[in-house]
C-alpha cells in the first residue's frame, strides 16, 4: 500500500464515525483530491482482495472502516460490540415525515400523524439524527427540521437519494399506489440536510 492509503487507514480506523474526504485531506495537504480518491480505492480494494473481515465504506457523507456483514451477527451474539439504542416506532415515524418532507414544521409533523410529537421531537433533536435548519414564513417563525449526516450514517446511506422512493415503499407495504395528483412530495430533497457537527 501507498503512505497515503496507509495514513488513511490509520485515521478511519481511529474514528467511530465517518470521514468526509475534506476532512480527510487534511491529513496529507501535499496530496491531490484525485490522490485522495486513488488512494481511498487502493484502500478499499485491499480490504476486498485480500479477504479481510473489515471494509472500507462510503456512508453518512463520509469514508469508514466497518465490519463485513456476513460477522455482524456472530460479533452481536458474543456482545463484542455496542449496539445502538433502537428506534420506537413513533421516533422511525416522525424521523422518515422529517427526512422525506424536510425542512419540516413540527405542526406540519404533527398533523401528518395526528399526534403531539413534542417528546419524540426532543428525543430525536438530542440524539443527533435530525436538527434544526431553518425557521418558516408562517406564524411565529416555526423552527423547520431536517436529517443530520447521523441520519445517513443511523441508516447506511451516502445521501438522501438512496431512501426508497414513495412509489417503491407502496410496493413494499403492499398499499395502494400514491395518487399522482396527490402534491406531497415523493423524493427526498438533500439541499435542505443540514451539516452536523
Amino acid at each position: 500500500m501507498t503512505p497515503l492509503a496507509k495514513l488513511l487507514e490509520a485515521a478511519l480506523f481511529a474514528s467511530a464515525r465517518p470521514i468526509a474526504a475534506e476532512e480527510l485531506a487534511v491529513l496529507d495537504v501535499d496530496a491531490s483530491p484525485a490522490a485522495l480518491q486513488a488512494a481511498l480505492e487502493e484502500l478499499r480494494e485491499h480490504y476486498d482482495v485480500d479477504g479481510h473481515g473489515v471494509e472500507l465504506v462510503e456512508i453518512g457523507g463520509g469514508w469508514q472502516i466497518l465490519t463485513r456483514a456476513e460477522y455482524t451477527e456472530a460479533i452481536e451474539r458474543a456482545q463484542l460490540a455496542a449496539r445502538p439504542a433502537r428506534l420506537s416506532a413513533a421516533a422511525l415515524e416522525t424521523l422518515a415525515i422529517i427526512a422525506y418532507r424536510q425542512p419540516i414544521s413540527r405542526g406540519d409533523i404533527e398533523e401528518i400523524r395526528g399526534v403531539n410529537i413534542g417528546g419524540v421531537l426532543k428525543s430525536l433533536h438530542e440524539r443527533g439524527p435530525i436538527d434544526v435548519v431553518g425557521r418558516g414564513e408562517g406564524l411565529g417563525r416555526p423552527l423547520l427540521y431536517g436529517t443530520t449526516p447521523l441520519f445517513l450514517e443511523h441508516f447506511a446511506l451516502r445521501h438522501l437519494e438512496e431512501l426508497p422512493r414513495a412509489d417503491e415503499l407502496a410496493v413494499a407495504l403492499r398499499l395502494p399506489p400514491r395518487d399522482p395528483t396527490d402534491s406531497a412530495p415523493s423524493e427526498p430533497t438533500s439541499g435542505t440536510a443540514s451539516s452536523h457537527t
